[in-house]
């Protein structure tokens, strides 16, 4: 083998462990290539989150072989560790993986086996790869391919610190798939900081499965260890003091990850970005609890208040499910009222799609699509006003801007909605910029 590419859906999490994939392929001696149809081997690290999502990587899955008969694919991310009927029909020189620690073990095969043997194309079955387990309880699975030392494709650089969830809020299969809870050691995620920084990314963004778990063995908060409460504020605040970075990020919290010394660590460095990523997905208890999630509204609401008390004017954005089973109107009218009380900077806004495999999936009554799709019309409006109005909160104020692209020049800044510049001298692609928002 000489080429490979590779194929990312889904999350975060996803798109760093492909640039892992990336570097351990090419520290092999293989050489990156974007076309599938030029590569002795595909890649397609897939997500199955949705129905749709599922799909869509069984899709790609079969594309690559059609393309390039020859290449071996090699199906990782979530798909196979799902529902085996969703992938088991797929034939051809095809390996999926089913458990994420086994990949590195069967990269390296692949590429050490004899390139004409293992490129041969066959219509056997696809089949699974299965290798002793080596990782140890409460360490990051992925541990086995290498730390990053550069982000490829994108000027921010995603950093995963944490993987694996069991609080099993009942819209979501991650739980069945990501089973084990396990968090990157401090000295890592430390040494893989400074990398990144010294390849040129001026933005890092911490993420994980459930963020706010970092440094527990559970996603589930009751189960959590007092001792270790504070262990994504610590993080952070080691993170936030590597020289020459210019911005951190996180990705993602539930409430009650917003702790008194999370925010002092917000307070104490400029460059942690004012920027909180809240997942609401109801204004609703009894949806809230139909959905199994860690909190009430007014735990939401108690969170957001110690932002905004703490913080100067934070960017809180948001997820919010739509049409859930059992939703009514009263439901639906109370998400609403609480987009509009918060002010969400930006709302991602997702009709309810049953996943085989959840509680929510045989949870009645289902609301109709048109009713589904209405709300969601509605909730999108919504959205769009209060992403302008909280622009307009900054309008004509400075602000620091690192540019993604140059047709237009723009880019994202503190708070992160994009900003056009005007710029009169030329600016490069990762570049800081400071500018006025107009």
């Amino acid at each position: 083998m000489k080429t490979f590419t590779i194929n990312t859906l889904g999350c975060k999490v996803n798109q760093y462990e492909s640039n892992q994939i990336c570097q351990l392929l090419t520290d092999r001696g293989l050489q990156y290539v974007a076309d599938a149809a030029a590569a002795d081997l595909v890649v397609v690290n897939t997500c199955c989150v949705t129905h749709i999502a599922s799909a869509k990587s069984r899709q790609i899955i079969r594309k690559a072989g059609k393309s390039n008969p020859r290449a071996t694919v090699v199906v990782a991310g979530c798909l196979p560790a799902g529902p085996s009927d969703e992938w088991k029909n797929i034939a051809g020189n095809v390996h999926f993986v089913t458990r994420k620690a086994d990949l590195p073990d069967m990269l390296h095969g692949l590429v050490a086996a004899d390139p004409a043997e293992s490129a041969t194309p066959s219509n056997k079955p696809c089949y699974e790869t299965k290798i002793k387990d080596k990782t140890a309880s409460g360490e990051d699975s992925s541990a086995c391919l290498p730390l990053l030392n550069s982000f490829s494709g994108q000027t921010r650089a995603f950093l995963k610190v944490q993987d694996g969830c069991d609080a099993f809020c009942t819209y979501c299969i991650i739980p069945k798939i990501r089973t084990q809870v396990c968090n990157k050691d401090v000295k890592s995620v430390l040494e893989e900081a400074r990398a990144l920084v010294g390849s040129g990314h001026k933005e890092i963004v911490l993420t994980g499965i459930f963020l706010g778990a970092y440094g527990q063995d559970t996603a589930r908060r009751r189960h959590w260890d007092s001792s270790r409460a504070d262990g994504l504020a610590n993080l952070l605040d080691q993170v936030a003091r590597v020289p020459g970075l210019c911005r951190v990020r996180l990705s993602s919290l539930e409430p009650g990850d917003v702790t008194d010394r999370l925010l002092d660590v917000f307070c104490e460095h400029e460059n942690i970005a004012p920027h909180l990523h809240l997942p609401l997905q109801s204004g609703s208890d009894r949806i809230l609890k139909r959905m199994c999630r860690q909190y009430r509204l007014d735990d939401f609401r108690r969170s957001v208040e110690k932002l905004t008390s703490r913080l100067d004017r934070p960017a809180i954005t948001t997820d919010l499910i739509v049409g859930f089973p059992g939703e009514t109107e009263n439901d639906f009218a109370a998400t609403l009222a609480v987009m509009r009380q918060v002010g969400f900077a930006k709302s991602h806004i997702f009709p309810f799609s049953p996943r085989k495999g959840t509680a929510a999936a045989l949870m009645t009554p289902r609301v109709p699509a048109a009713v589904a799709k209405e709300r969601s019309r509605i909730l999108q409006e919504e959205d769009a006003r209060l992403q302008e109005a909280f622009r307009n909160r900054f309008r004509g104020e400075k602000a620091t801007v690192i540019v993604e692209s140059l047709d237009p020049p723009q880019g994202r800044c503190e708070r992160y909605f994009m900003v056009a510049l005007d710029e009169p001298r030329a600016v490069r692609i990762g570049e800081v910029v400071n500018t006025v928002v107009r």
